[in-house]
């Protein structure tokens, strides 16, 4: 893991980032979930994890943006990386329900064609963003769920595993303690405006800690936690997924944008801030637009998140990583 010092850091920006610019090759965002970051905050050693793991992604996406590698395939490599690390609500480390099983669900989505790809409520797929993208590109479907969405990632060669993989000792503890509530820092998602001009959305969750008969939130429901389309922007959603789906965020930032003539900030703001509030639909979202901006509102005490762009003409690449308010721009 890729190390790095908190500390003597430039602050760039605080809980309503925006990042505009209109000369670009290309723009990333990333989130690791929303919710109650002040546990991570007060403790330096486990913040450095954190931070460490979202540049890593950032990083992981930029390598592919910068080679010209199309943004779907920066999606899934960035997903499968924060799918893979246990710090994270998603794959491995995912939470679990009252039973103490794993149901984990994804969505990807690209602005290009509109084509979208989903699975919910999976408990053998290690890499469920992987599942979605094969439902996207070798189906005539969008969502899968449940042992019909497993028997086709069998088909198509996804690697399998068992379902306590995805448990870590954190997790095993909240198994035997159900009680307690859930100190993951959420579910993950990437957007991209890649250097052809294409958005790209996936979103990937472990889902809602001790939830029950089945429940699916907004990450794998395309409109409320994943949209993207190039005529307006790329959105991952993360929070209180049930509020994100009756008032389909995703779906509406991308269509105040478009139809209405708002600014990307804008129309997410309105969302997040206006339609949603932290007592009733916590947590935030990403979005890359078409012109190239960048914003990553949230409601709620912190959002683990992270930005990624190169200007046009210039060698320098411009990131940034936060977990609470603030957005560190140099490490």
């Amino acid at each position: 893991m890729q190390k790095i010092s908190i500390l003597l850091v430039a602050v760039l920006l605080s809980t309503a980032t925006v990042v505009k610019g209109q000369n670009r090759d290309y723009a990333m965002a990333i989130h690791g979930g929303a919710g109650n970051v002040s546990q991570i905050e007060n403790e330096p050693e486990r913040a450095k994890l954190y931070y460490a793991s979202l540049d890593s992604a950032l990083m992981i996406g930029n390598n592919l943006l910068a080679s010209g590698a199309d943004g779907v395939e920066a999606v899934i490599a960035v997903l499968n990386y924060l799918e893979n690390n246990p710090l994270f609500n998603a794959g491995k480390g995912a939470t679990c329900t009252l039973e103490g099983t794993f149901e984990l669900d994804a969505a990807i989505m690209e602005g290009k064609d509109l084509s979208a790809g989903a699975v919910a409520g999976v408990r053998i797929v290690k890499n469920p963003i992987n599942a979605a993208y094969a439902v996207k590109q070798q189906t005539s479907h969008v969502l899968l769920s449940g042992t019909g969405a497993e028997a086709f990632a069998q088909e198509e060669g996804l690697e399998l595993v068992d379902d306590m993989y995805f448990a870590t000792p954190k997790t095993m503890e909240w198994i035997e303690q159900v009680k307690r509530e859930s100190e993951k820092n959420g579910t993950v998602g990437c957007v991209v405006l890649d250097t052809k001009g294409n958005l790209t959305a996936g979103t990937s969750t472990g889902g809602m800690f001790k939830k029950r008969w089945g429940r699916i939130g907004d990450a794998p429901l395309i409109g409320a936690g994943t949209y993207a389309d190039n005529n307006s922007c790329a959105i991952s959603c993360t929070g209180h997924g049930e509020y994100f789906i009756r008032h389909a965020v995703a779906f509406h930032v991308c269509a105040r944008y478009k139809y209405l003539g708002e600014s990307l900030e804008e129309a997410a703001h309105h969302m997040i801030y206006q339609e949603l509030n932290a007592e009733a639909g916590n947590g935030g979202l990403i979005a890359v637009g078409k012109e190239r901006n960048i914003t990553l509102p949230f409601n709620s005490s912190g959002m683990s998140r992270g930005y990624v762009y190169k200007d046009s003409g210039q060698s320098d690449i411009i990131k940034g990583i936060g977990i609470g308010e603030k957005i560190i721009s140099s490490f």
